[in-house]
């Protein structure tokens, strides 16, 4: 697909996807969904790229839906349509099985914030706002943003978020848990990529298997989640990598992991 949105990089190991839309703060249309969900195809199906980077172009991550697409009369029916295809492609990217970090650089609204909600990590450049302001347009966010912010910083800073409005930033996002690592904005990717490099040169399918039960662990019970653990681990030992691994623990070497 040629994209006109966004930018996708494949660099070693991993791929970069930049919003590029900067006039309009890489707000969210149909085109740009699209695109997101083929680059979600390309990361999947190709084994060397070990992880995704998510960011935006300008001073914007990415400024909510796209307002100029939504027309004064849709009806209810095809908001729901449209909640339920924006909540399909958050899903897909929660459940990449592979690392997802966004790298937000700027305004992350509406649905920017759920976007970066459904990655598993966020690191903030110091120009970062975060906010779900739905409720001074008379709606509620909709792309699994209130569970998802919920869920992450519990339930009383999700109602103030939604309740309120507000935008908060870099700062304010850290200490509330809304972001993991605030970085010097010039520093911003360049940060981000190395955490990625961190992150990827560990077991991909060891990866694949923490991000599943850290995940799928929140809606189970306990004892449950404690099983699974101990089958995916049984799984894992069979498999080349954990045997690379600890090959590689002995012979005192980085190990050289290939995702089998």
């Amino acid at each position: 697909m040629e994209y006109q949105d966004i930018i996708f990089e494949v660099k070693e190991g991993y791929a970069v996807l930049t919003f590029n839309k900067p006039k309009k703060l890489n707000a969210l249309g149909e085109r740009m969904k699209k695109e997101i969900a083929d680059v979600l195809d390309v990361v999947d199906g190709d084994s060397s790229i070990r992880g995704l980077i998510i960011t935006g172009s300008g001073r914007g991550f990415m400024a909510g839906t796209d307002l100029s697409e939504i027309s004064t009369d849709r009806t209810g029916a095809e908001t729901k349509l449209m909640s339920l295809h924006g909540q399909e492609l958050m899903n897909r990217i929660e459940k990449l099985p592979k690392p997802v970090i966004a790298a937000v650089n700027g305004y992350a609204l509406g649905g920017g914030t759920e976007l970066a909600l459904a990655c598993d990590l966020r690191v903030a450049g110091e120009k970062a706002k975060f906010g779900v302001p739905e409720s001074d347009l008379g709606v509620a966010p909709c792309y699994g943003g209130t569970q998802r912010l919920a869920r992450l910083c519990g339930p009383a800073v999700a109602k103030d978020l939604l309740f309120t409005a507000r935008q908060v930033g870099a700062e304010e996002a850290l200490r509330i848990g809304l972001c993991d690592r605030v970085v010097e904005q010039d520093k911003l990717l360049e940060e981000t990529e190395n955490l990625m490099k961190t992150i990827i040169k560990n077991g991909p399918v060891a990866l694949a298997a923490c991000k599943t039960l850290v995940d799928d662990g929140l809606n189970m019970s306990f004892e449950a989640v404690l099983r699974y653990e101990a089958e995916l681990n049984d799984r894992l030992a069979d498999t080349e990598d954990a045997a690379e691994g600890l090959k590689a623990f002995f012979e005192k070497r980085p190990p050289v992991f290939k995702g089998k």
